[in-house]
């Protein structure tokens, strides 16, 4: 099963999980998907032994709360990777209410057995995450609970985002559909009356945020999956390019160990160089990827590209030298 699936089941179970009722249309909206969608991963819960039952008459579904094991009973590798999650990669990932999921920790550790407790300590010691970039975002939890409680009511915020290449910040009234994070920040994906049509916004951006008193009824099949499509991260243009790239031997193996796009394929060369391809939508994110490898990577394909890095390159190479004369 793939990743992204696992997540989206993993969501519809912990939605069903807090004991509130759900129908179908309801676990849809919530969680941005279609009501297909739903029954199949409903399915796949049933089979998997999770008993989410539905009323007959009224056609919601729920999981008994008291479902899941207490945590006296985790074995030693269930709490100690619950606890790493939280405790060691909490400063890595903006997580909002970070103060509330460090509480939620130390409740689960003080209920634990004194045999896992030393257990987890142990391996703690001998265990580092090294500390990635992040957005600023001293708003954080105000705004995703913001979001987050409008895009569960379908309710119209209004927003003033700042946007630091144009050098202004605009207002549009956002019909929130989606949060997600990626690239080391927050982002909400809905549609802008602005830009008449569906955008993303980053959350440390936004300026100010009011919720409306006025609800919106599309978005109720906004699928975030098949959004995104096979964008490199998270704008889709509109236009799928075959990107052909051949990367030195130097970087050939730290390349070809990750799965950076779900279209790609690999192939090594006799010489060590790897050859790597993808089917992305748009080149606008891909481009700073293929940037930062600098010298070690040759665009094959498409030409449009390739011309793109050379012109970079050489803007570059320009204004270095520009400052080297001025030293």
């Amino acid at each position: 099963m793939k990743p992204g699936r696992v997540s989206r089941i993993v969501k519809v179970l912990t939605t069903l999980q807090s004991g509130e009722h759900f129908t179908a249309d309801g676990l849809a909206k919530i969680l941005g998907i279609s009501r297909r969608t739903v029954f199949r991963d409903l399915k796949d819960l049933q089979r998997a032994g999770v008993p989410c039952h539905c009323d007959k008459k009224d056609r919601y579904y729920t999981i008994n709360p008291e479902f899941f094991l207490p945590a006296p009973d985790l074995t030693g590798q269930e709490a100690l990777a619950l606890l790493l999650l939280i405790r060691k990669a909490r400063n890595h990932i903006h997580l909002p209410f970070k103060n509330s999921a460090l509480r939620a920790a130390l409740k689960i550790e003080n209920n634990l057995s004194d045999k896992i407790k030393r257990y987890c300590n142990d391996v703690f010691r001998s265990i580092s995450i090294k500390t990635v970039p992040q957005a600023e975002m001293n708003l954080l939890d105000n705004t995703f609970a913001q979001l987050q409680k409008a895009v569960l009511k379908k309710q119209t915020v209004k927003i003033r985002y700042h946007l630091p290449s144009e050098k202004k910040t605009i207002t549009t009234n956002l019909s929130p559909y989606h949060l997600i994070y990626n690239n080391y920040m927050w982002h909400v994906i809905g549609k802008s009356s602005l830009h008449k049509g569906i955008r993303t916004f980053k959350l440390n951006r936004i300026k100010e945020l009011n919720t409306l008193d006025k609800h919106f009824i599309e978005g109720d099949e906004f699928d975030i999956q098949e959004y995104l499509g096979r964008a490199w991260s998270m704008t889709p243009e509109g236009k799928l390019y075959y990107v052909k790239l051949r990367f030195a031997p130097e970087v050939a193996l730290s390349v070809a160990e990750i799965q950076w796009h779900d279209t790609q394929r690999t192939t090594f060369e006799m010489d060590g160089s790897v050859i790597v391809e993808f089917r992305v939508d748009g080149l606008n994110e891909i481009t700073p990827w293929v940037l930062s490898y600098g010298n070690q990577v040759e665009v094959l394909a498409p030409k449009i590209l390739r011309r793109r890095i050379i012109e970079i390159a050489q803007k570059v190479v320009k204004t270095n030298q520009q400052e080297s004369l001025a030293t």
